[in-house]
Parts: structure tokens; C-alpha cells; sequence
């Protein structure tokens, strides 16, 4: 399944609900920490106003992965204050399938059943700005959540010259992604700060770089960004592609680890802190590849490489694209990928058992100080 009509100048996930459809491990991640979400909202102070609890889902694609942390979310308040208003503003890029999203939010969706269906007085609105900027007016928002969505960089400072990710960087290279992931992380931090109501607390899902060197895909047996690397060179080898097609390949994302994640929020001195935002809460978890768990249980290897292969299609296919020449004609750059990605189904059908792509993440639950806090 390729989603390569249309314009394809920058990065993208897929649309027409299909990201939601394709990404059960990261809906499974999101889900995991429903438990992080009603313990922040079991320690905010939600009564007493009468105004609306406003949340915002930075980075929220189509809106499905979240659902039901938001249908908890939202039934963790109403448990304590159940008249009070609520209004979800999700936020993405321009580019981003909003069509998708509000079907998604309203019930639109015969897969996914909307907290609207559930509860009254609940409004949803989307913004289409980068999370790397400001959004929302400062102090409006009661409580603001992402999941797997800033691992992303605002862009790219260098390509990985051997590689198409950075879990295949070295030297200086991994050095300048490292910066630049370290600006970018400054960067998101004090615009939710700004966007903070005082009290009000940020919660975080990101892909992760663990102390034990586990990461998306690298969690025992192959590394999966290998593979993908070592499958698009194939592709140099053959004269499909040329070296600086591949060379201009580079994933724009990075995997912080968790001191990194950490860092801002734990400098005294450092502007995070001086905007009043706090470390509540941090714990890196683990959660198992969906389809690679169905594998383990019913041996289904054309099964396992019809749903895997399209999982890591979803938020990489724009990329691949994105690198080959603009020269060649629309329907030559989406054969080469389908061939790439065919490549990638092939190989997991013939020797299933080494492939999975088992999600790390930090998660981190944040505060705004409220006056006279320390």
C-alpha cells in the first residue's frame, strides 16, 4: 500500500486514517500509560472554576493512538468535577490529514469509538503549528500530552553519510544530531511552559535511547534500522538508486536518552526551570511489537510481514521518497519505494523470528509552578 500521491516535499504520516490503522504498538504504548495521565489529573487542583479544561495533543496525527488515553483522561475528571467543560485542541503539522482527525474525534470512524459518544459538553478544535513553536496563548492550557511524535527534529543539521538513522551515527555526525535534538527538546520545553496554566502538568511518551542501549527496534535480535539501511543500499548496488540518492537519506528523527530527557528540567540555573517547569515524575518503559507477539502465538509469517512491514512504512515512506532525484517521474520514485518496501516484506516472510519493532519510551509527567513555588 503506498500513500505517495500528491505532493511529497517534506515529512509526513500517512493519511486517510490509515497511520491509526497501521501503528497498533504505538496505540499499545499510549495505552500503557493511561495510569501516568489519571494520577496527573488525580493531583491537579480541577475545581473551583468554572472555565473549561483545556487540553492539547501535540503531535497527534489522526488522533486514533490517543483515544483512549483521552477517554480516561477525560473520565478522570469528570470523576471529580462532572460538569466541567472540557475542549481538546490537537495540534500537527499544516500538512497533517485533519479531515482524518475530526473523524476520528467525532465518532466518524467505524474502528474507533470517540470519547464524544460517552460524554456531553466536550469541544475539539485542531491547530495546525509545529510543537517547536508556541501555540496556544500563555497560560491556557490545563493539561498537555504527546506521545512518540518528538523524537523528530525540526531539521535535519547533517545527513548520516553511511546510514539512514541515527542509531547508525557516528562522530561528528551523531555529535551535530545530538546538538541540534538538544536545541529542539529546549525548544518544545519552553513553549509548553509558556502554554501552561500554573498547575497545570505536561505528559510525555517519547521514543527513547535506554541506559541498557535498547531503542525502537533494537530490543533483541536484528536492529531493524539495519535492516531498512542495508535493503536501501541493496538498492545503490543494483543501479536503481544512485549513492547520493542514498546518501541523501537520512530518518530526521533522534532517540534522546533518558539524562537527556531529564537534563533541562533538572538545571537550577537553566531557562526551563526559570519558566516554572518541574520534573514530576520519570520511568522509561517497554512496550512488545504487536505484531510480532501475534507471530509468537499463530506462526503466521505472511501475516506477521503484511502488518509489520506497513507499521514502519507509515512515518518512513516520505523519507525515501523525499531523497530520489525530483528528476524522475512521480510513478518511478513510488515503484522504487514499493520495490524497497516490497524487499523489506520479503525478507520478514522468509525469516520472521529475529524482526520486531518493540517501542521504548520515556515517560515524563511535568508541572507548572505555580506562584511562590520553589
Amino acid at each position: 500500500m503506498s500513500r505517495l500521491d500528491g505532493a511529497q516535499s517534506t515529512i509526513s504520516m500517512w493519511h486517510e486514517g490509515d497511520y491509526s490503522t497501521h501503528t497498533q504498538g504505538a496505540k499499545d504504548a499510549i495505552d500503557n500509560a493511561r495510569d501516568l495521565a489519571c494520577e496527573a489529573i488525580a493531583a491537579m487542583d480541577v475545581g473551583g472554576s468554572g472555565k473549561p479544561f483545556h487540553i492539547a495533543d501535540y503531535g497527534a496525527a489522526d488522533g486514533g493512538t490517543s483515544m483512549d488515553l483521552h477517554r480516561a483522561t477525560i473520565a478522570a475528571l469528570r470523576g471529580r468535577v462532572p460538569s466541567r467543560t472540557v475542549c481538546i485542541t490537537y495540534t500537527d503539522l499544516p500538512r497533517n490529514d485533519y479531515s482524518a482527525l475530526f473523524a476520528t474525534a467525532n465518532g466518524g470512524r467505524p474502528d474507533v469509538t470517540s470519547y464524544r459518544d460517552e460524554h456531553d459538553d466536550i469541544f475539539v478544535y485542531a491547530a495546525a503549528t509545529s510543537f517547536f513553536q508556541p501555540i496556544f496563548p500563555p497560560e491556557t492550557i490545563d493539561f498537555g500530552f504527546s506521545a512518540t511524535a518528538m523524537h523528530w527534529l525540526s531539521s535535519l543539521p547533517c545527513p548520516v553519510s553511511d546510514h539512514i538513522h541515527m542509531a547508525g551515527a557516528h562522530g561528528e555526525e551523531l555529535e551535530t544530531l545530538r546538538a541540534r535534538a538538544r536545541a529542539d527538546w529546549q525548544d518544545i520545553l519552553l513553549a509548553r511552559a509558556s502554554e501552561l496554566k500554573p498547575g497545570g502538568r505536561l505528559m510525555t511518551v517519547n521514543l527513547a535511547l535506554a541506559d541498557d542501549g535498547r531503542h525502537m527496534g533494537n530490543t533483541g535480535g536484528t536492529n531493524m534500522f539495519d535492516v531498512m539501511n542495508r535493503l536501501w543500499h541493496a538498492l545503490v548496488d543494483d543501479g536503481t538508486i544512485t549513492a547520493a540518492e542514498y546518501r541523501r537519506t537520512t530518518i530526521p528523527q533522534f532517540y534522546r536518552t533518558p539524562a537527556e530527557f531529564h537534563a533541562p528540567l533538572l538545571d537550577t540555573d537553566g531557562p526551563i526551570r526559570r519558566a516554572g517547569l518541574r520534573l514530576v515524575r520519570a520511568e522509561t518503559r517497554f512496550t512488545r511489537c504487536p505484531y510480532a507477539a501475534r507471530f509468537a502465538e499463530d506462526g503466521d509469517a505472511n501475516r506477521f510481514a503484511a502488518t509489520y512491514v506497513p507499521n514502519t512504512r507509515t512515518w518512513s515512506e516520505t523519507v525515501f521518497v523525499n531523497a530520489l532525484d525530483a528528476e524522475r517521474p512521480p510513478a518511478q520514485r513510488r515503484a522504487i519505494v514499493d520495490r524497497y518496501f516490497g524487499s523489506f516484506a520479503e525478507l520478514v516472510r522468509f525469516d520472521p523470528e529475529p524482526h520486531a519493532m518493540d517501542y521504548i519510551h520515556e515517560c515524563m509527567v511535568m508541572e507548572k509552578a505555580g506562584p511562590g513555588d520553589g
